[in-house]
C-alpha cells in the first residue's frame, strides 16, 4: 500500500517539555520505532508537525538585533530540514541499510486572498502563562490566544491548494525510497507575493496545517490510506462532557455535519474528509494514537474515515477501553 502518516506535534515534543534537542531526538525515536515496521512493508511517506519549533528559531533569532528576524516561510524551511534530519536519521537506524531514504525541502501553494490572513489561528512557539504571553504580544506585535491552560502566539493559517514538489515525491516512492516531506504543511508559497509581479512565486509569513496539507498530499499521490497519528486514541464526540464517546468509524458526510474544536481536532477532521472525498476511489484516513499505527491501518483502532462503510457512524464500545478517555489537543 501506498501510506501517509502524519505526525501530531506530540511525537517531536510533548506538552510543557523543554524544546531541547535532545527532547527531540528522544521523541522522535519513539515515533521511529512504530514507523519501521510500515516503511518495511509499504510505500511510506511521512509529514509531521512544526509550530514548536519555528516559534522557538524566531525566538532565537530575535537576540541577535543586527538582523531582521527572518520571515515564517524561511523559519518553515529551517524546521523542515531540521526535523527531517532527525526522522531520516532514527528511522534508518531502524531500518536495512540498503533501505533509501530522504528529506525533501517542500512548497505549498495557498491563495492570497484566503480570509486566514485576517483571523490568524494556527498556534507556533512555546507555551506561556497568560500575562507573558499578553507582554511578549505588546513587544513584538504577536496575537496572543488561549491553548488549553496555556496561552501561545497565532498566525496566519491559510489552506493549501497545492504541492509543488509531487512529481519528485513520486518518483522516489516509485524507487522504493522512504520520503519525508511537507514539514509544517510545507513552505508557505503564493503567486503575487511580490506586486509588481503576480506570477512570481514568493513565500508568505504564514504556517499551513500540516494535517490538511497532507490530505493535499495524500490525495496528488493517490494513497490509499492516509493516518494522522496523534496523541489521542479517536476522535472523540461531545469532548470533555458525560456524554462524550469515540468514534470508530464515520462516513465523511456524517462528520462534515458535526463541530469539532478548530485548534485542535477540528483540522485532522476536514482533512479526514478532504481526502476521503476526493480521492476518486474509495480510500480511508485515519486519526488516532501513533502507538496503534498498526491497528489504524488494519481498521482495528482509532476513527476509520471513508465513504464505503454501511453505517454513517460506529462508536467503540466500553469493552474495547476507550470511552471514557479523555484528549488534549495535538501540537503542530
Amino acid at each position: 500500500m501506498r501510506i501517509v502518516v502524519a505526525l501530531g506535534g506530540n511525537a517531536l515534543l510533548r506538552r510543557g517539555e523543554p524544546m531541547t534537542a535532545d527532547n527531540q531526538r528522544a521523541n522522535v525515536r519513539t515515533a521511529a520505532r512504530a514507523l519501521a515496521p510500515i516503511a518495511r512493508e509499504h510505500e511510506l511517506v511521512i509529514t509531521h508537525g512544526n509550530g514548536p519549533q519555528v516559534g522557538l528559531l524566531e525566538l532565537q533569532a530575535q537576540a541577535y538585533a543586527d538582523v531582521s528576524p527572518y520571515p515564517l516561510d524561511i523559519l518553515g524551511a529551517q524546521t523542515e530540514g531540521m526535523i527531517g534530519y532527525l526522522i531520516e536519521q532514527e528511522l534508518g537506524n531502524l531500518l536495512p541499510e540498503e533501505q533509501p531514504l530522504a528529506t525533501l525541502l517542500t512548497m505549498t501553494e495557498v491563495d492570497p486572498d484566503d480570509p486566514a490572513f485576517s483571523d490568524p489561528t494556527k498556534f507556533v512557539g512555546p507555551v506561556y502563562d497568560e500575562p507573558t504571553a499578553h507582554a511578549l504580544a505588546a513587544e513584538h506585535g504577536w496575537v496572543v490566544k488561549p491553548d488549553g491552560p496555556y496561552w501561545r502566539r497565532v498566525v496566519p493559517s491559510p489552506r493549501p491548494t497545492r504541492i509543488f514538489e509531487i512529481r519528485p515525491i513520486d518518483l522516489l516512492l516509485r524507487a522504493g525510497c522512504v520520503v519525508i516531506c511537507a514539514g509544517g504543511g510545507g513552505i508557505p508559497t503564493m503567486f503575487g507575493s511580490a506586486p509588481e509581479d503576480a506570477n512570481v512565486l514568493g513565500g508568505v509569513e504564514a504556517v499551513i496545517d500540516k494535517d490538511l496539507a497532507s490530505a493535499v498530499l495524500a490525495r496528488e499521490l493517490a494513497a490509499d490510506v492516509f493516518v494522522m497519528a496523534t496523541d489521542v486514541v479517536a476522535v472523540q464526540t461531545d469532548w470533555g462532557m458525560p456524554s462524550a464517546r469515540d468514534l470508530a468509524s464515520a462516513t465523511p458526510e456524517w462528520l462534515a455535519g458535526q463541530e469539532f474544536a478548530a485548534g485542535s481536532m477540528g483540522p485532522k477532521v476536514q482533512a479526514a474528509i478532504d481526502f476521503a472525498t476526493a480521492a476518486g476511489q474509495p480510500a480511508r484516513a485515519v486519526i488516532g494514537s501513533l502507538d496503534d499505527i498498526g491497528a489504524l491501518l488494519a481498521g482495528t483502532a482509532g476513527t476509520q474515515v471513508t465513504t464505503d462503510l454501511l453505517e454513517p457512524v460506529t462508536y467503540r464500545t466500553p469493552t474495547q477501553g476507550t470511552i471514557g478517555r479523555s484528549t488534549t489537543s495535538d501540537r503542530t
